[in-house]
């Protein structure tokens, strides 16, 4: 059965993810959580499908104020097909040199936030303009991404860079760089991709760390509540309360 195919081929990734990167997670939420203690940001950036796990951090039952997202609609490609904003288009803003430094032009950082960039190849132009320019501001750069499975791919930058290059901590999400893991009788291409569910599993395995590192120094986090549970009358107040968080200290970017 193919379900159980993709099923085992996702617990693979995750076991591996769990056996390999457990280093690079603890660093990297060290350095997100400086940021987040520091009233600061943790940037979040991603394209095409590698928006998915930005979308995931914050606003989310779970999660905590510290999470900046910043998604792109003309990156994400998740609203036509064809017509505007479309694939065509995606794919050509996605390796257009400069489209990442206007990106960058339109938000304030202070060297004390962090930048946390997904891509699963590494190799796109915007992803390394913005790690490129987030590194000349005096921000930390964390990347999570397929790097071993793209360890021989040249990149798409004039620098020669992939985005990997530059960040001070990568985090791989083990997957392999064709993403789509089962083979389908009478087709050539694979179905079941893998990539999602990796990075996924990084995020959630990198803000619990970064959670239980902030509770240990004794730092309030304005956690998103489920707002959903009968009998507690007291979610809308907490929701409230962290949404307020959040418009506090956004106001600066």
């Amino acid at each position: 059965m193919l379900a159980l195919e993709w099923l085992a081929n996702t617990r693979a990734v995750q076991d591996r993810i769990e056996k390999t990167q457990l280093d690079n997670i603890k660093a990297a939420a060290s350095i997100m959580a400086d940021s987040i203690a520091a009233e600061r940001w943790v940037h979040t950036f991603g394209c095409g499908h590698a928006t998915i796990p930005v979308e995931e951090m914050y606003p989310r039952i779970g999660g905590f104020v510290g999470f900046h997202p910043m998604v792109e609609l003309p990156l994400t490609y998740f609203t036509h097909i064809f017509g505007e904003m479309g694939i065509h288009q995606f794919l050509f803003l996605e390796r257009a040199e400069g489209f990442g430094d206007a990106i960058m032009k339109s938000y304030d950082f202070d060297a004390r936030d962090s930048m946390w960039i997904f891509s699963h190849s590494g190799i796109n132009v915007v992803n390394i303009d913005v790690a490129l320019r987030a590194k000349e501001l005096g921000m930390k750069v964390i990347v999570a991404g397929s790097v071993e499975g793209f360890a021989g791919t040249k990149s798409r930058h004039p620098s020669g860079k992939k985005v990997f290059d530059i960040a001070d901590v990568v985090i791989d999400t083990c997957v392999p760089s064709v993403d789509a893991s089962v083979p389908l009788k009478n087709h050539f291409d694979r179905i079941g991709p893998l990539s999602t569910m990796g990075s996924i599993t990084v995020v959630w395995m990198t803000i619990c760390t970064v959670a239980e590192m902030l509770a240990e120094r004794g730092v309030k986090l304005y956690i998103h509540p489920s707002h959903n549970i009968p009998g507690d009358t007291t979610a809308m107040d907490r929701l409230n309360g962290a949404l307020a968080e959040y418009k506090r200290r956004i106001a600066g970017v």
